[in-house]
């Protein structure tokens, strides 16, 4: 089976380079490890760092942490449906939310429990994603404020995620003002401002991150130590944390182009070929329901990706120095979005290092 090794040790590096980066800007951050679905083996290495916070977007992957015996604090970064309220409730200590009635719903909950959630209100600065429209959001914050009374937290907004918009201090100071005039006119606290994620890390190496800003949910920046939104990797971290192992089940001389009349393949795409000739091509055994493809970058000199199916990985491997031949293995560095689905995915078998 194809499997993924984890460099534990490099991950908590990355963990704690950017718990003292944040730190120092006066803003707390809250580790995101819903890309690794909770995985216990990675979130006590982070925790060992001096991470106080896990953030995740699942009920499962908490479940799955408490169940290792960990117990940090845990942020709920998306609602469940109504039917898992009471979990929400019984399990987390702040939910970002961005509707009213499920609001109502988890505070009355929270009240009938004897257990006190915290409420984060997700304002949309232009990113598109969740929360209510910056523009009108006063009102809406309003009411959420009168509901949750003194478990009322806060206000947050999320960038680069859906709309890869990028951060900005005007993003932020829209955050800032609202919270301002809601102290002003509601007599309300505003513990966070829950403004940044890794698409937000250059405000804080620039110094322009806004005063008042201070609290970052960072993910991709600790498990990848890159910047997919701002395309770049993030100083101070290391890339070197998930390398994935493919095993090589095919090796054979083919034509570059298929042959005969092209449709669409089996994902309902037309695919796009160039001709080279024929080529020495390796199939692997990952697929798209693995991994996403296009993430994946061959850490053998002289290989490409061209293409996968559902269960097969397509290399070109004419212009390999090594010789490679059936059963040999084939590293990759990932994406995020390719580490999400490799680590959601049980065919692959996870190793850890560190």
């Amino acid at each position: 089976m194809a499997y993924v090794v984890i460099n534990k040790l490099n991950i908590a590096n990355n963990a704690r380079y950017l718990l003292n980066l944040t730190g120092r800007a006066g803003v707390e951050m809250t580790s995101v490890t819903k890309v690794v679905c909770g995985d216990p083996e990675i979130v006590s290495k982070i925790i060992e760092t001096g991470v106080r916070e896990i953030g995740e977007s699942r009920l499962e992957n908490i479940d799955r942490i408490r169940k290792s015996g960990l117990s940090p604090t845990f942020l709920l970064l998306r609602l469940p449906s109504p039917q898992l309220y009471r979990k929400v409730v019984e399990s987390v200590d702040y939910v970002l939310l961005s509707e009213l009635k499920s609001l109502k719903a988890l505070k009355e909950l929270s009240e009938e429990l004897g257990r006190r959630l915290k409420f984060i209100y997700m304002v949309d600065t232009g990113d598109l994603r969740e929360g209510v429209m910056y523009d009108r959001a006063f009102e809406e914050l309003g009411e959420a404020v009168k509901i949750a009374g003194q478990s009322f937290a806060g206000i947050g907004t999320n960038l680069g995620c859906f709309g890869g918009v990028i951060a900005t201090p005007e993003k932020f100071e829209i955050l800032l003002e609202l919270g301002d005039r809601l102290c002003r006119e509601a007599g309300v606290e505003i513990e966070r401002y829950s403004a940044g994620n890794t698409a937000s890390l250059p405000l804080i190496e620039n110094g322009t991150l806004p005063r008042g800003i201070n609290h970052y949910r960072l993910g991709e920046s600790i498990m990848c130590g890159t910047d997919v939104t701002n395309n770049r990797a993030v100083p101070g971290t290391t890339r070197e944390t998930f390398t994935l192992y493919g095993t090589v089940l095919e090796l054979k001389r083919k034509p570059s182009v298929p042959i005969g009349e092209i449709g669409s393949d089996a994902f309902g795409r037309k695919p796009h070929f160039e001709d080279m000739g024929e080529r020495l091509k390796a199939i692997l055994d990952i697929g798209e329901q693995d991994v996403v493809p296009s993430g994946l970058t061959p850490m053998l000199e002289g290989c490409r990706v061209l293409h996968a199916s559902s269960d097969h990985l397509i290399l070109d491997v004419t212009d390999c120095p090594k010789k490679l031949s059936v059963d040999d293995q084939i590293p990759f560095r990932m994406s995020y979005g390719a580490l999400l689905r490799v680590m959601t995915s049980h065919y692959i078998i996870k190793e850890y290092r560190g």
